[in-house]
């Protein structure tokens, strides 16, 4: 059946008058998603350069904004490289074609990588003097030789395998990601020379670390070369060279898949195999070497870089894991809500009780599984449905699903298989449940389901009674750790038709009529936000107040930025904390000088997303209105997603998402950027003058929320944030 529903209506609804003021030029109205997306990226290398935090966590920032190059080119870059390929002229938002795009960001992307080998030589010697040494070949003494040859010997040569490279060898595949090394070889008895590949195995690690007093680290790949004279007995190494190489990692679906299963098993398997987007080169790599590479891996359009220390930043993760508390963050245990622990950990009362919003990581993401174990385990409980998009390797909420079902409960678990980089695992969770007696549902074959939604039935003395869990983030308990999101309790009984309504879309394709309290994309998300916005517009010009405060991860929908720019030529306050892409121009006269744009990177990824509107009351205020979201202002999110708009009414709850959240993220000055509308760039926010900066992540983890407290607001009241002039 098709997953098309007739009913979705197009962006505009607002007259284009309003919608075509200011500039028409399209580069001048919008920034572009790439580059802004690398901007954002840049971000995150800069707090790699942050002396007030400890070095190993400067070290994760640099192997974070590595991770993150990689996932962009293997997707973003990889598809547009496919549209040339194609010739396909799709124009970017800010008018450009995928050529034009390709150019600017490989030279963006040169500088980022350049930024990454800089930062990485200024970090090498200041952890060298707490006792870590990173690629320290020249730290060996004979001790530490004996035993790398050892390890090389019974740990590295029986994995790898050395080829040839010349007529008789077929050129080897190189895996995504993958590390390989060339040698220059001369056999020693007839001075004839030879090419050799070795390629280093994923199942090896890539640092290894050489037991002693001081922590010293060196690459597989350096070992490798280090004792190649062992490998290759006979022959004199003249040279190597350490490659790694980035393929085309996206999955398309087809339009007339049968079997999304298996056709998503055969597409991880393609994947593997997708066009060379990167290879990157160590310094001293062999121009012949890389020629001979171009040629074999066909690398027409993808970027060659040579790099001046280390080849795949990204797996300087696995150095941060060293055990060194003193040079890490001091670690923080999430608070569990007081709330529920006034009711004997009994989620379902806390919640008849009222509303409650949980903020991760400050608060555990433990009461989020509880509340389905419980309901595993509760004999009162009949049904749970569950949508799961990540759920990380050991995930307590498929657990419980799993033990529902085998408690003879009805569970229904929404898989979504689209869910980028973590199909496979996906799958493997979809059998599991399967097996143990769950109804699996894949969801829409053109759509992703991006909502977070649990909602469990429970027969009480009154009757049946739905409670609902909604969140910003997803059912992951690591990522639960380090983003913050937000996860909003409820038995509101409107709210709970709402989301038996959408498990329905869901599942069976039933189009929900006359939704309550929610909104839905693709069916009306967009335009519940539209109207919101221009009921601001239309406060704003009646003389009203107005304005309109929102918190998202990525802003790139032309009509909602549209839309604010009209909001903002009508005399609207907007506020906005965009955390990644933005191609919104803010402060720009006569488009968008009522806009303001910041971005907050710091301990804790900014990922929840909010949408508080004045409506004609003076912010903040309990008059406000207050909604969170999973969906981003993306075209994806509003066009091919299935998302949730969810209102926030109950006093309490709204004061914190309003006045504790969203006012703390306002008023933070020691992770804050703010956007250049005119030339796209970020400059860190300037302190007050008075040596008193705001720090949220601090904040929030010293001040409980307001929700979560109970009975404890009685006694010791969370101290009040007040907006300062011209921090909104």
């Amino acid at each position: 059946m098709s997953s098309t529903v007739q009913n979705v209506r197009p962006d505009s609804v607002a007259s284009s008058e309003a919608l075509l003021a200011g500039p028409a030029v399209q580069e001048e109205r919008y920034f572009n998603r790439e580059l802004s997306w690398l901007s954002f990226n840049d971000r995150v290398l800069a707090e790699a350069c942050n002396s007030a935090y400890p070095l190993l966590e400067r070290l994760r920032f640099l192997s974070i904004s590595g991770s993150n190059l990689d996932e962009f080119l293997m997707i973003r870059v990889a598809g547009l490289a496919g549209q040339i390929r194609s010739n396909v002229g799709n124009m970017s938002l800010d008018g450009r074609t995928p050529g034009q795009q390709l150019a600017a960001i490989n030279t963006k992307v040169l500088d980022l990588t350049g930024k990454q080998q800089a930062i990485l030589a200024d970090l090498k010697p200041l952890l060298a003097d707490q006792g870590i040494h990173i690629a320290g070949d020249d730290r060996v003494d004979d001790a530490a030789d004996a035993w790398l040859r050892d390890y090389f010997l019974n740990s590295i040569m029986p994995v790898i395998t050395p080829q040839a490279i010349d007529p008789a060898h077929p050129f080897p595949f190189v895996a995504n990601r993958g590390i390989g090394v060339l040698f220059n070889l001369t056999r020693e008895d007839d001075g004839s020379s030879l090419v050799e590949m070795v390629l280093i195995p994923s199942a090896l690690p890539r640092f290894v670390r050489v037991p002693g007093k001081d922590a010293l680290y060196l690459t597989t790949e350096q070992i490798v070369c280090r004792y190649a004279t062992l490998l290759f007995p006979g022959f004199r190494v003249d040279g190597d060279g350490v490659f790694r190489l980035l393929r085309d990692s996206d999955i398309e679906i087809e339009e007339d898949a049968e079997d999304l299963v298996r056709y998503y098993r055969t597409a991880i398997q393609r994947r593997r195999r997708g066009k060379v987007i990167l290879l990157e080169l160590d310094h001293a790599f062999d121009p012949a070497g890389e020629q001979m590479l171009r040629e074999q891996l066909g690398l027409q359009q993808a970027m060659v870089l040579q790099l001046d220390h280390l080849v795949g930043v990204s797996d300087l993760s696995q150095i941060v894991g060293d055990d060194r508390p003193d040079l890490k963050f001091i670690p923080y245990t999430p608070r569990y809500p007081e709330r529920v622990m006034e009711h004997d950990g009994d989620c379902f009362a806390a919640i008849r009780e009222k509303d409650i919003v949980i903020h991760h990581p400050y608060e555990s993401f433990e009461v989020v599984a509880d509340f389905v174990r419980q309901a595993a385990n509760d004999p009162a409980v009949i049904s749970i449905k569950q949508t799961l998009y990540r759920a990380g390797h050991q995930s307590p909420i498929i657990a419980a699903l799993v033990e529902a079902a085998e408690a003879g409960k009805s569970v229904t678990a929404v898989v979504e298989l689209k869910a980028r980089f973590d199909e496979e695992q996906n799958l493997k969770w979809a059998s599991e449940l399967e097996r143990a007696g769950v109804q699996v549902i894949y969801g829409f074959v053109d759509w992703k389901t991006h909502a977070k939604v649990s909602l469990v039935v429970r027969q009480e003395e009154e009757g049946y009674r739905t409670y609902c869990h909604f969140g910003t983030g997803n059912y992951h308990p690591i990522t639960a750790r380090i983003y913050t999101d937000l996860s909003f309790f409820t038995a509101d009984p409107a709210i709970a038709r709402d989301a038996s309504k959408l498990f329905n879309f869901i599942t069976g394709y039933v189009e929900p009529q006359g939704l309550e309290r929610l909104a839905v994309s693709p069916l009306n998300l967009r335009e519940t936000l539209y109207a919101k916005i221009d009921r601001e517009i239309a406060n704003c010009r009646e003389g009203r107040p107005a304005a309109i405060w929102a918190k998202m991860n990525s802003l790139t929908e032309e009509g909602v930025i549209d839309r604010l720019y009209a909001a903002s030529q009508a005399g609207v306050r907007v506020v906005l904390i965009v955390r990644g892409i933005c191609c919104l121009r803010p402060g720009i006269a006569g488009l968008s000088e009522n806009i303001t744009v910041k971005s907050i990177i710091g301990r804790f990824l900014e990922h929840s997303r909010i949408w508080a509107f004045a409506n004609g009351t003076e912010m903040p205020s309990g008059g406000a209105e207050v909604f969170i979201t999973s969906a981003d202002a993306m075209s994806r999110n509003l066009n091919r997603r299935v998302e949730l708009l969810v209102p926030i009414s109950n006093p309490t709850v709204h004061d914190q998402v309003l006045e504790q959240v969203l006012m703390a993220n306002l008023l933070d000055t020691e992770q804050s950027w703010l956007l250049d509308g005119e030339d796209g760039s970020w400059e860190r926010v300037a302190d007050d003058g008075e040596g008193e900066g705001f720090n949220l992540h601090a904040y929030f983890m010293t001040n409980p929320s307001l929700s979560g407290r109970g009975d404890a607001l009685k006694d010791s009241r969370v101290p009040k944030l007040t907006l300062r002039r011209g921090a909104a």
